[in-house]
């Protein structure tokens, strides 16, 4: 048979089984819009800004729909009480994790302008660094740099097209060249230096005298050591501090820099946060979290900006652990789910104006600080971020400390400051800037 008739026949074939697979077992998934044939609907899908278009399709489709990432269908939860009700009213049943498929093939001078990107990495890097390894390195140790290089280079790859593209189709992780070959060696230097510190902690190990995390999981290996199905493995750990690590110092630090890009835009804000600091804290002591609850303006700043900044527009992927039943849709067992953070801290009811910075957005009309159920930037439900109150806190104290400690001076005019995201993907990153920090 002419080789060409067989590639037509095989291609042919391949693209009729995709179209059954597709529509085999969809049963009543909500609705959504009409997959093409192997590709879905990236086509509908901006890559550069997912939850735009996300948003752009739940005005047509409404605040439950399904998008094909490649052949397989993902349910989005667009909106607050879209979210709440999966996520917190039925937690049990949408508490798995769809995998990333590259995650699981891993698994196996003072008053000059400066780029603050690096101080504010080091600093929650060095605190995940305490928890883990009991000690913290000198933010010049060159392994420390090797580290933190690596971290925040896999962050920015996150949001390239090829590891988006992996992801939907895992057979091109092996097939496609890109940055993924190089987060995957990135993440397997992390995790043989975490290996290393493992081996360290094992031979100095006091079970009655836990150090850090890693003396704490390893005791918890040793009691479990017979238990055939323990989770408390070596591999479990290394995939764990990684994740640490991940969780916990970039979004943190990306946090922080785009915390000050917009309060170099917005002088007078940051001035009344140094009003407040000046009038309940001082210049005699360091902040500290009891402050808070006497700080309502600076709260309220610290929750506005990540409520404008949207770091993460897209929770992380949940998965149905069962069939469910959800708004009279059929959503299948391992069904994946994405729940818009965006929807909720753009809801323009719960939090008028909302492109807009604006802190009275959590204060009442007596500037007392107001909650907002609506604030989910760190997901709710079962598969809340486990580093919610570390962050929370970290976030509030060094904000805190820079303010009362320097006055913010940009290199432009206040109105020329461009806060919109430099890449807008599975995370919002910053533009690039410089600023003066003026003891005060």
């Amino acid at each position: 048979m002419d080789p060409t008739v067989v590639l037509v026949l095989c291609l042919s074939c391949f693209l009729l089984f995709s179209l059954w697979k597709q529509s085999h077992g969809k049963g009543n998934l909500p609705p959504g819009p009409t997959p093409l044939p192997i590709l879905g609907n990236i086509l509908q899908i901006d890559f550069k800004d997912i939850s735009k278009s996300l948003t752009e399709l739940s005005k047509v489709y409404g605040p439950v729909f399904t998008v094909y990432l490649g052949m397989k269908p993902t349910v989005v939860l667009h909106g607050y009480e879209a979210v709440k009700e999966a996520l917190i009213d039925l937690g049990e049943e949408f508490s798995g994790r769809d995998s990333f498929p590259l995650n699981a093939k891993v698994n196996k001078g003072l008053a000059s302008p400066c780029d603050p990107t690096f101080i504010l990495g080091a600093a929650p890097c060095n605190v995940i660094c305490s928890v883990i390894f009991q000690n913290r390195f000198e933010y010049r140790d060159s392994e420390f740099l090797n580290l933190m290089g690596k971290f925040n280079e896999n962050f920015r790859n996150a949001n390239s097209l090829t590891i988006q593209i992996c992801n939907m189709f895992p057979i091109l992780l092996d097939l496609l060249p890109g940055k993924h070959k190089k987060s995957i060696k990135n993440t397997t230097y992390i995790k043989n230096y975490a290996l290393e510190k493992v081996k360290e902690h094992q031979e100095s190990l006091d079970i009655n005298n836990p150090r850090d995390f890693i003396d704490c999981f390893l005791i918890r290996m040793e009691q479990e050591k017979h238990n055939p199905q323990s989770e408390f493995t070596i591999d479990n750990l290394l995939v764990t501090v990684f994740d640490l690590f991940i969780a916990g110092t970039e979004t943190t630090s990306t946090t922080l820099r785009y915390g000050l890009l917009i309060l170099l835009k917005h002088p007078e804000v940051a001035a009344k946060v140094q009003e407040e600091i000046e009038r309940v804290i001082g210049r005699d002591r360091s902040p500290c979290m009891q402050d808070r609850s006497r700080m309502p303006y600076t709260d309220a700043v610290v929750h506005e900006i990540q409520r404008y900044i949207d770091l993460v527009p897209i929770s992380a992927p949940r998965a149905t652990i069962c069939d469910v039943k959800f708004r009279n849709y059929h959503i299948p067992k391992g069904t994946p789910v994405l729940p818009s953070l965006t929807s909720m801290l753009n809801d323009n009811k719960e939090f008028p104006n909302p492109e807009e910075f604006d802190p009275g957005h959590f204060l009442d009309k007596s500037g007392n600080f107001k909650k907002s159920d609506y604030f989910l930037p760190f997901s709710t439900g079962k598969r809340v971020c486990v580093g919610e109150g570390l962050a929370r806190m970290e976030l509030f104290l060094f904000l805190t400390s820079i303010l009362q400690n320097f006055k913010l001076k940009s290199q432009v005019d206040p109105e020329h400051i461009d806060t919109t995201p430099l890449v807008s993907g599975i995370g919002r990153v910053p533009r690039f800037y410089k600023l003066s920090f003026i003891p005060v």
